[in-house]
């Protein structure tokens, strides 16, 4: 959060609340139920924000279902590899445009200033407003680096190259799936990416919302509850 310069040390302005903060831990597994890591998460508590006052718009773009599932029906006909990475703290990434102030964190009370509160500069986990301000930030990225929205589907991006070579991407909230026709332009792609955010390359695609993927030599398999119906 200091790296991200999450927030700025401030005395709480006449007309404002400070929102409260709490800690969340929880366990990440592998996909064989090994533990992989130890995480904690501090989340603000969004149902103490005013409508108005501390946000506005607060819905977040995501891909739907039956598009993930084109996506994969369509590397599978065409033998094109899916591709995963993860946004690390995607939602602290953002900067938010409303006024919010929170309070100081357990545990990492400033001493001397304990009166004081953090006004945010960069959107926090449990902001009503975070999903929003995250997928303003990844749409703005992906516009600029030549990226197409898709008018029936917001969560879904096309890039092409003058060779006519292919690059589709799917958004979900943090995850990011894509496959495409060139093998450069994949990788290019996954280095303008890690380049903007912290990012995880989990390779090829192989778990995604309880959907199992298995990608080999002979095609896709999935394992779960994504229906392809084509």
């Amino acid at each position: 959060m200091r790296k991200n310069n999450t927030w700025q040390l401030a005395d709480l302005p006449k007309g404002h609340k400070a929102i409260d903060v709490k800690w969340v831990y929880t366990i990440k597994v592998k996909e064989n139920g090994e533990i992989d890591r130890y995480k904690a998460m501090l989340v603000e508590k969004g149902f103490e924000q005013r409508e108005g006052y501390d946000y506005d718009e607060i819905f977040s773009l995501v891909a739907r279902m039956e598009t993930m599932g084109l996506i994969i029906a369509l590397a599978a006909q065409r033998q094109w590899k899916v591709h995963q990475m993860d946004v690390k703290s995607a939602f602290l990434n953002d900067p938010l445009d409303e006024e919010v102030y929170v309070k100081q964190p357990s545990g990492f009370i400033q001493s001397g200033k304990e009166g004081k509160v953090y006004k945010l500069i960069m959107a926090l986990y449990g902001l009503k407003q975070a999903p929003r301000a995250w997928n303003k930030r990844i749409n703005s990225f992906l516009h600029v680096t030549r990226f197409k929205k898709c008018a029936s589907d917001h969560g879904l991006y096309v890039k092409t190259n003058d060779y006519g070579d292919l690059l589709i991407l799917c958004l979900y909230v943090n995850d990011v799936i894509f496959t495409g026709s060139n093998l450069k332009m994949i990788g290019d792609f996954k280095h303008i990416m890690m380049k903007e955010f912290e990012m995880s390359d989990l390779g090829l695609m192989s778990y995604f919302l309880g959907i199992e993927v298995i990608q080999g030599d002979d095609g896709i398999f999935i394992r779960g509850n994504l229906l392809l119906s084509f």
